[in-house]
């Protein structure tokens, strides 16, 4: 009675040994599975949230991005959707270089044409404001584009585009212009001033370049607040902002919203000067969807055009995304450190309780090879199971994390699992080594009697 009573409260310890280490396991698998799954699909998601915050590329006719560069200004104000009064040229005068508004589509059959999430054209021009019909004329700051508009592509394919999915930041009042319509929206700033509210009809006056004075009444359908100087202005359709100012197929911008790699030393290479590129270097930069070869492969399919990526928005985005990683992988070390502790303790403990056992087996004939395999066969059993179970888990925890941060799941990908599963099988071995070392310095003889 007294031995079963042995052989109960040893195999209980045995078991409780057993069962924490693949709890261990099993947690550790859990938060490695889940921080790997976000890490492996948190740049496409990371970058979808932050460029609902404006565009990450610009495109403007040749001789503007001359001037631009010549004098050093910035274009990232109006390309994360801001302006100044003055419409988002930073002068009061209308642009002069133009591209065609018929090209835009063509960003769209690009190689990157499926990281190409959203785009819009601008034509940015001045004219005299009346509300309706009376008086009090005042030069406002007038901004032609694409509201929500449907572009039939050369491939048979459709896509749907403009600025009301590039500005979500926006607090709007009313409704959305509809495109190719009278139909306007004013920010508040400019409402203000003007005494303009929803359902207003306003009256346009533009003397053209050839000085014929074309009129035009829009209907005031919504408000906005864009929270910074874009709020001065007056967002209509393009094509009845080109017939105002009689620049038919005309815009002098175009923002582009695109999913993009983080830069690294080849990308901004590239950038500097892509001919500078080897046939290899050039074939991986073009082949990678940085900012620079989606912006260079713009320039390919609109004629007249330089596209250059918006610096700030770009390094944020990078910046984010490689702080986020780097959190995320430092969670995983120091899950795996965690575990490799706990079991190189725990097997400890186990050895130490089973001492006699595995001496007896060395008395018998077993050579420390075997008992060593024996114990790791024992542990790799139970971290297997506690791996599996901790899979599991951490696919649900990697779902929870992308509904509550990204409100969208997380792909999980076979890699993730099998970087895991390798990590864990690495950590578990470098645990045992302290055990399998008290395996071999066990005397049989010392051990047996008691010494």
């Amino acid at each position: 009675m007294f031995f079963l009573r042995m052989i109960f409260r040893s195999f209980s310890r045995q078991f409780k040994r057993r069962l924490l280490i693949a709890v261990t396991v099993c947690l550790s698998a859990t938060v490695s599975v889940a921080m790997l799954g976000v890490v492996f699909d948190v740049g496409d998601k990371l970058n979808a949230e932050l460029s609902t915050y404006g565009s990450n590329i610009t495109v403007q006719p040749k001789s503007d991005a001359v001037i631009s560069d010549l004098y050093s200004t910035d274009d990232a104000a109006g390309a994360a959707g801001t302006s100044d009064s003055t419409g988002g040229s930073g002068t009061t005068s209308d642009p002069t270089s133009f591209l065609k508004e018929s090209d835009a589509k063509n960003i769209k059959t690009i190689f990157w044409a499926f990281n190409i999430t959203n785009f819009a054209p601008q034509l940015n021009i001045h004219a005299n404001a009346g509300v309706n019909s009376g008086s009090g004329q005042v030069s406002i700051p007038i901004v032609g584009t694409w509201f929500n508009k449907t572009l039939k592509l050369d491939t048979g394919e459709s896509t749907v585009v403009g600025v009301q999915g590039m500005r979500s930041w926006w607090t709007v009042q009313g409704a959305w212009p509809k495109d190719d319509t009278d139909q306007a929206m004013i920010g508040v700033n400019l409402a203000d001033k003007l005494g303009v509210k929803i359902g207003d009809t306003l009256t346009l006056t533009k003397t053209t370049a050839s000085g014929v004075n074309n009129v035009q009444s829009v209907k005031i359908v919504g408000t906005y607040d864009s929270g910074d100087d874009a709020a001065n202005s007056l967002y209509m359709a393009s094509s009845v902002a080109q017939t105002l100012a009689d620049l038919p197929d005309s815009v002098d911008k175009i923002e582009v919203k695109a999913l993009t790699t983080p830069e690294n030393d080849l990308a901004r290479k590239a950038a500097k000067n892509p001919a500078a590129l080897t046939s290899e270097e050039w074939e991986t930069w073009y082949c990678t969807a940085y900012a620079s070869s989606i912006a260079y492969q713009i320039e390919e399919v609109i004629p007249g055009s330089v596209a250059k990526q918006v610096r700030q928005v770009a390094a944020l985005q990078g910046d984010v995304m490689n702080k986020t990683r780097a959190v995320m992988i430092l969670m995983t070390a120091l899950s795996l450190v965690a575990a490799a502790i706990a079991v190189a303790n725990l097997m400890a403990a186990s050895i130490g309780e089973r001492g006699n056992e595995l001496a007896l087996l060395k008395a018998i004939g077993a050579t420390d090879g075997a008992v060593s395999r024996l114990m790791l066969a024992e542990t790799a059993v139970i971290s297997l199971v506690g791996a599996i179970i901790g899979a599991g888990l951490g696919s649900g925890v990697a779902q929870i994390v992308g509904q509550v941060v990204f409100g969208s799941g997380i792909t999980m990908r076979p890699m993730v699992f099998v970087l895991v599963f390798v990590l864990l099988a690495i950590t578990i071995l470098i645990a045992s080594v302290s055990s399998i070392r008290s395996i071999l310095r066990l005397r049989p003889a010392e051990v047996l009697h008691g010494r």
